[in-house]
């Protein structure tokens, strides 16, 4: 069996100048598996962002152990660095170069041949919608095609393991999946990705195995089929015709929706609900549940809602 691409043992973060000393990831152990897309889910502020930063070795963790294709990050750094690459969340290419210039100068800089450069370079900016922008500045750009233009950039490189922090903030959706296909077809080449987002679709669509992290802490990790059966009910039964709470009440949570009731439940609960409901003449829609709802269930407030804030950064 391969060795995982990340292993993370009781990581631990700290910024100095964090009010309280409040941690920023605490005793985070996980690992992501050689040759798969790896979500890290939870709301802005959860620690996601410190996660990649250390593992990309952009920043030392206060304490814990992390190893990257096999290598100690804190030992072993100009080593990781070769094989790795990352678009950070708040990072900008070069304004002064075209959009082509930048795929190509950044492959360029990590040592691959003129030709191959040229080629990956085009083959990028054509899967990403690129090529009729390849001769404009960066500076006149707007920001979702500076955001695909870094998504070109490391996709087009030939690392074993990618970072991609949120790469596809700030895109339509028409852009959004054009990046979930690149992502796919890198993921093709047997090559390693570590995905942050705030959107669950996408995390739903691209990752073979999910972590939900919330305050620095680890809750939930598997795949997303693993994540639904871990929680309390994995179904949910849509009713949208009038009926009385108290007689849903029995069968799981129930919410209140605009036209009816939301009611989650255990798969038998869920059938058996689904067809009282279709007797009585009520509009019913049943599955399992989602990544939202899971993650509702698990933290207790939305994904879009913003935890402490992850912008203290140390140098």
């Amino acid at each position: 069996m391969p060795e995982p691409a990340l292993v993370a043992s009781h990581l631990g973060k700290v910024y100095p100048t964090a009010r309280g000393g409040k941690p920023a990831l605490t005793d985070l152990s996980l690992e992501v598996p050689n040759g798969r897309v790896y979500g890290l889910i939870g709301r802005n502020g959860a620690g996601k962002t410190t996660f990649v930063r250390i593992a990309a070795t952009q920043l030392a963790p206060t304490s814990g152990d992390l190893r990257v294709l096999g290598r100690d990050i804190r030992r072993e750094m100009p080593e990781i660095r070769k094989r790795i690459a990352c678009v950070p969340q708040e990072s900008r290419p070069l304004y002064f170069l075209n959009t082509e210039e930048v795929v190509y100068l950044y492959l360029k800089m990590r040592g691959m041949d003129p030709v191959e450069a040229r080629r990956r370079t085009r083959d990028a900016m054509e899967e990403l919608s690129l090529t009729e922008y390849r001769k404009r500045l960066v500076a006149r750009l707007s920001g979702g095609l500076r955001r695909r233009t870094l998504c070109a950039m490391v996709l087009a490189s030939d690392a074993e393991v990618l970072f991609l922090d949120e790469p596809t903030t700030g895109l339509d959706p028409i852009a959004r999946r054009e990046v979930w296909e690149a992502v796919r077809r890198t993921i093709r080449e047997h090559r390693t990705i570590v995905l942050t987002t705030h959107y669950l679709d996408e995390a739903e669509a691209l990752s073979s195995r999910l972590a939900l992290i919330e305050r620095g802490e680890l809750k939930l990790e598997g795949s997303p089929e693993e994540l639904r059966a871990r929680v309390r009910y994995p179904y949910r039964v849509l009713i949208q015709d009038p009926f009385p709470a108290a007689d849903l009440a029995p069968y799981g949570r129930v919410t209140p929706v605009e036209g009816g009731h939301l009611v989650f439940a255990r798969e038998a609960d869920a059938r058996e609900l689904a067809r009282v409901a279709l007797e009585r003449g009520a509009r019913v829609s049943m599955g399992p549940v989602d990544l939202e709802d899971i993650f509702l269930e698990v933290v207790g407030r939305s994904i879009e809602e913003d935890g402490s804030s992850e912008t203290e950064i140390e140098t």
